[in-house]
């Protein structure tokens, strides 16, 4: 499933090519060569987009090299900031068994003329001339001012085992290298992506004018709590440097907010948000909106620019804890109206609050102030009890688990797929929601009447789960695709009714043993059709079990009379116990 959830992300990403690109990004879905090729192609895009944050396709197109005279180098990414060059390898396979089992051949990584193109050879070795893209490397590097002072990395998307780093810096010329396999690359780049969590914001630098206020750029003190000393800034920025920001960095710069995106919850607050924006050409935003706070690890504003009544502020790893859906609101309109961003957002501006902590690296003391300032800042749409339990350790523990053992993506955080479900790397019935996750996991392991309780996730009574028991996740992985089977037909909000999770139950005690993983759909069909066979006979079976009901009633001669009408069984707090007992049973009789 996790590779399922790979290629759709590629075929996203080759979506994007524009249409001078089509016939090597979008070649005919018949032609499975090309396709495979141009996935291939996308693969290092994936990579270029979530290491480094290159949203934009031809941004990440131009560093891309491979074709013939490629030196065996297949792209390149030149890092000012952290004075590194990356040159990439990559090997992309076209079925899940081969790109999660096959290896790359070591004489490919030998293939890699890095040193000559760094000295500045035009040819290889055979005398063939280098291609432009890799000339255009060459030029870019020698053109660094400071070139002495960056190093170089090799990264190889593919699987690689057995090789010592010592050894392998030494098949790809002297270079330090980075293996990306196979779990690698589920975890650093196919989750990140699909969740819009990638790429942290290290420094952002947004510009300020100065020209409409009247006392400088901000409003600034410190504050002392009791979790560290704060410095609190406010000011006013442009709602478009706020929509700049949160289109790249996504939701990775809510990492810290209780919530991600929310599609569909505040509905209302969207649209009055993207009305003051689009459909005014005054700043109506600034006076209406509560605005945004940020945390932020170092705050600085620069009025001395050289530019008059222009500033600039810088805030290092900043992190929005209060004002998310302003500024996913502002985003969208940004990416829905690039060519018209500026005239858009002209003049708009928003409150910005940034609270820099200054003494206190305490990862816990830092989220409990900013549990504390989400609950007493949060009007717009609030935030429920169940949300400040997103990032606990336990669900972030559960949530790497689905998704690397089983491919399944458990939405802690309401909206955390947001992004993907809108980019189409990601199906909304790809994605189990946190209530339903738990009411599968307890109704798959027995525990039926627990996940039937209201307000589960709310409690967050999680404690005796136990993260390394397979046994337990396997089962309610099992569940989750005999609950989309049985509900196949109802509508979402229909609710579950305590037959449904007996079913559920039934269904994983019937067929884990004969294995979670591999089946077909028509399999799994069948699997349905006789479990609705066997609930069918259990329920005969425990009513045969029962007493009949006596009735004394009056007969037509004035005869007393007694009659016995059968019972039927009703699924209550034993059921767990009788379908184990009638299951145990009926092997037995099997046997």
């Amino acid at each position: 499933m996790r590779y399922e959830t790979l290629v759709c992300v590629l075929d996203q990403i080759r979506a994007e090519a524009p249409a001078q690109q089509s016939s090597r990004y979008r070649p005919s879905e018949e032609d499975i060569e090309k396709v495979n090729q141009a996935r291939a192609r996308a693969f290092i895009h994936l990579y270029l987009k979530v290491m480094f944050g290159l949203t934009d396709f031809g941004e990440r197109e131009r560093t891309i090299t491979d074709a013939a005279g490629d030196a065996g180098i297949d792209g390149y990414l030149i890092d000012v900031d952290t004075k590194t060059i990356h040159i990439i390898q990559s090997k992309f396979r076209t079925n899940a068994k081969n790109f999660e089992s096959k290896e790359i051949a070591l004489d490919e990584l030998l293939a890699m003329d890095i040193t000559r193109v760094l000295e500045g050879e035009a040819k290889d070795e055979l005398g063939v001339e280098y291609n432009g893209k890799i000339k255009q490397f060459q030029r870019e590097v020698s053109s660094l001012p400071d070139v002495a002072r960056f190093s170089y990395r090799v990264v190889i998307l593919a699987n690689l085992t057995g090789v010592a780093p010592s050894k392998l810096k030494l098949l790809t010329g002297g270079y330090a290298a980075e293996v990306f396999d196979f779990e690698k690359t589920y975890q650093k780049l196919v989750f990140p992506v699909v969740t819009g969590n990638y790429f942290a914001a290290s420094d952002i630098i947004i510009p300020i004018d100065l020209s409409n206020k009247n006392s400088g750029s901000k409003i600034s003190y410190n504050v002392k709590t009791k979790y560290s000393d704060c410095e609190i800034t406010v000011l006013f920025v442009p709602t478009l440097q706020i929509a700049r920001v949160m289109h790249k960095y996504k939701n990775a710069i809510l990492r810290y907010n209780p919530r991600g995106y929310l599609e569909f919850e505040g509905k209302n607050v969207h649209a009055s948000i993207r009305d003051s924006i689009v459909s005014t050409r005054t700043n109506e935003f600034a006076i209406f909106n509560n605005g945004i706070t940020m945390l932020s690890e170092e705050t600085n504003i620069n009025e001395k620019i050289g530019q008059k009544n222009k500033a600039q502020l810088r805030i290092k790893n900043p992190q929005i804890i209060n004002g998310g859906q302003t500024s996913f609101t502002l985003s969208r309109i940004y990416s829905e109206n690039m060519a018209q961003a500026e005239s858009l957002f002209e003049d708009k501006e928003v409150l910005l609050k940034i609270i820099t902590v200054l003494d206190n690296d305490s990862d816990i003391a830092k989220l409990q102030l900013i549990d504390e300032i989400s609950t007493a800042t949060n009007k717009q749409t609030p935030v429920v009890n169940a949300d400040r339990f997103a990032n606990d350790s336990i669900h972030l523990a559960v949530q790497r688990k689905m998704f690397e053992r089983y491919g399944v993506l458990y939405e802690r955080k309401r909206g955390e797929f947001s992004d993907g479900l809108r980019d189409g790397y990601v199906k909304a019935h790809d994605i189990v929601e946190r209530n339903k996750f738990w009411r599968l996991y307890y109704a798959a392991n027995g525990q039926i009447s627990k996940g039937f309780e209201k307000r589960l996730f709310q409690k967050n009574d999680f404690a005796a789960i136990e993260l390394s028991d397979n046994t337990a996740f396997d089962r309610t992985f099992l569940a989750l695709g005999a609950f989309r089977r049985l509900r196949r037909n109802d509508r979402p909000e229909t609710p579950m009714s305590r037959d449904m999770y007996a079913k559920i139950f039934m269904y994983v005690e019937l067929f884990l043993p004969e294995g979670w993983r591999g089946k077909s759909d028509s399999d799994l069909d069948k699997d349905i059709d006789r479990l609705k066979t066997d609930w069918a006979a259990f329920i005969k079976a425990q009513s045969e079990a029962l007493s009949p009901k006596r009735r004394a009633y009056i007969d037509e001669h004035g005869q007393a009379q007694v009659k016995l009408t059968p019972q039927i069984y009703r699924p209550g707090a034993s059921l767990a116990s009788d379908l184990r007992r009638y299951l145990r049973a009926k092997a037995g009789e099997a046997a």
